[in-house]
């Protein structure tokens, strides 16, 4: 039996199906993919990217750098006879330059790791410097009116200034790459697998005991808590309120100039439709018995 068919069959000796040999590759494919995006992996990547950014660029910087200490020194040295003191002068100029510039680039590689701002002195240090660097290498071209030499010489300088600017920014954005994945870990964060009850997130374990599948397939419904038995003094019904009440109570809500009408009286003593025809009768009756207002006191049946 050659190995392809034994891969086709199961520890029972039971040959697999189509289906069942797809359900283990989604399987196993599902896995992966958790495990690709697991916290410690995606942070294990990005450091060796991270590596690599930052070993490419620092090589083009010291190139650089290296390239523009020709030029600066020529500049320094004016023609000072070779070996002379200002010969050997003009060689210490672009180091002392490129240093400075270094120490700053080195600081921000690691506050760059952790999201923490250089300050604005830093930023003016790199921009002194290259410009300091800039001017020394195409001083001569410009004096000249030499294009060629003034494109020749300006592209060092720029690109080590644009590799000093750009370095931070994407070790920052590596970082929050790290910090993004650990956030979705932490959250809890489905990624669509295969399987619709297989977790996708790293932060949750790929199976679950029996009890913890059931719990998880099966809302938990709180036990109800027990009825508060009835008191066995059952609460007194409330007293009817008769048709005088109605009526002393509209009589007491009345002023001059109001119209008693059962509309205003349902407004004021929230009684019935019928009641208030019958409480608006008697409180205009009362009313015109007194001669309190016969003016205002009108016909309400």
């Amino acid at each position: 039996m050659t190995s392809t068919e034994l891969s086709a069959q199961d520890a029972r000796h039971v040959p697999l199906t189509d289906a069942d040999k797809l359900a283990q590759d989604a399987a196993t494919a599902a896995q992966v993919r958790r495990l690709a995006n697991h916290p410690d992996v995606v942070a294990l990547r990005v450091e060796k990217v991270r590596t690599q950014v930052d070993a490419v660029i620092w090589l083009g910087i010291f190139l650089g750098l290296a390239f523009t200490m020709v030029n600066v020194q020529q500049f320094a040295a004016a023609g000072a006879p070779v070996w002379s003191l200002g010969w050997f002068a003009g060689w210490l100029l672009d180091p002392m330059v490129s240093l400075v510039l270094v120490a700053v680039l080195r600081a921000e590689q690691i506050t760059a790791r952790y999201q923490v701002s250089t300050g604005v002195w830093a930023h003016r240090t790199k921009w002194f410097a290259f410009l300091a660097t800039y001017v020394m290498n195409t001083w001569e071209s410009w004096t000249r009116f030499d294009v060629a030499g003034v494109a020749l010489h300006s592209v060092p300088p720029v690109l080590v200034f644009l590799a000093a600017e750009t370095a931070p920014v994407l070790r920052d954005k590596l970082t929050e790459a790290v910090l993004a994945a650990a956030g979705h870990a932490h959250a809890g964060i489905r990624t669509p697998d295969v399987e619709r009850h297989e977790p996708a997130s790293p932060a949750e374990p790929a199976e679950l005991p029996a009890d913890e599948e059931l719990a998880d397939a099966k809302p938990v419904r709180e036990p109800r808590k027990p009825a508060r038995k009835a008191s066995k003094a059952k609460a007194k019904p409330a007293a009817r309120k008769l048709l005088a009440d109605y009526v002393a109570d509209a009589r007491a809500a009345w002023t001059p100039g109001t119209e008693i009408t059962p509309a205003w009286v349902r407004s004021i003593t929230d009684c019935a439709r019928g009641t208030s025809s019958n409480v608006a009768t008697a409180l205009a009756a009362e009313l015109a018995t007194d001669d309190t207002n016969p003016a205002d006191v009108k016909d309400a049946a």
